[in-house]
């Protein structure tokens, strides 16, 4: 449990045995959903799913959050390190293809903790919004097969306007360079799902064609082709306290997403993925009900 808290670039410095930190929760694992995932990449979900443990609280906290309410430490339940390690292993013996560690940065060390306990021999993919230390991702390294962390921003005034996070632009590419670093290229099994490596995610924002051009630069600038994943969403859909910014209060118009896609398609990216733009919708968002959470009870 974090007594001076500084696991992500925030290093609010909480005692979080006592109260939360910027993150919104406090060093008590919790947990909202452990389930078969069927929403992610294909190169991810497959066929069986993804193994998905969503993990409450964020330390970025977007404003148009489509999990608004687990972002901000609203949903989840409070587990052990064992009893994670037990869900872990649940999720492997139903068959999914990975286990999908989602936003869980805030109980970095614990997490850890249980995946030596469970000893998954599946791929274990670290899910994230890309803003993380370089010593969290060292922490994670041994453990950690898949990355797939966002790159929201490119620029700083999005990155400041909406996550309050200025420095957001430098943390990401630093944390997804030392991602890249322990994984390396991309590596597929033979039914074309990725075992290890870096799979770059970047969300389309109304408005802010600019910022996801720069974000493609980036990428195309920084990695050889063929050695990462890169994955174009149009899903964005008005969500948490988006309301509060009009120029968020809409979807993606077919011109802004048509000039992404034209950008991608003149960059030297070769591999990923690009959404639909009818992809953007509230039932992308699944239910945190605790599904997964809970020890099943025996029948008497």
């Amino acid at each position: 449990m974090q007594t001076s808290c500084e696991l992500c670039p925030r290093r609010c410095g909480a005692d979080r045995r006592e109260r939360a930190g910027l993150c919104r929760v406090d060093g008590r694992v919790r947990v909202a959903r452990a389930a078969p995932h069927y929403g992610e990449e294909p190169c991810i979900s497959g066929e069986r799913g993804s193994g998905a443990v969503f993990f409450s609280g964020c330390s970025l906290g977007c404003v148009y959050c489509q999990n608004y309410r687990l972002s901000r430490g609203e949903e989840g339940e409070c587990v052990s390190v064992e009893r994670l390690a037990e869900i872990f292993a649940e999720l492997e013996g139903q068959g999914v293809h990975n286990l999908n560690l989602v936003t869980g940065s805030q109980f970095a060390p614990d997490i850890l903790a249980a995946l030596r306990l469970a000893r998954p021999k599946i791929p274990v993919v670290w899910n994230s919004s890309g803003y993380e230390t370089p010593e969290t991702v060292a922490l994670l390294a041994e453990s950690v097969d898949v990355w797939m962390p966002d790159m929201k921003y490119a620029l700083t005034l999005p990155a400041r306007r909406y996550s309050r996070a200025p420095d957001y632009p430098a943390v990401a590419k630093a944390a997804i360079a030392a991602m890249f670093r322990a994984a390396g290229p991309c590596r597929f099994d033979e039914d074309g799902m990725l075992r290890s490596g870096v799979l770059i995610r970047h969300l389309a924002l109304p408005g802010q064609t600019a910022n996801t051009r720069k974000v493609i630069d980036w990428v195309s600038d920084s990695f050889a082709p063929g050695d990462v994943l890169f994955s174009l969403m149009a899903q964005y859909t008005p969500c948490g306290e988006a309301g509060r910014f009009p120029e968020l209060g809409r979807r993606l118009t077919e011109e802004e997403w048509a000039a992404c896609l034209a950008h991608l398609e003149g960059s030297s990216i070769e591999n990923g993925f690009v959404q639909e733009l009818s992809a953007a919708g509230e039932e992308q968002i699944p239910a945190f009900d605790g599904t997964g959470v809970r020890r099943e009870r025996a029948e008497p």
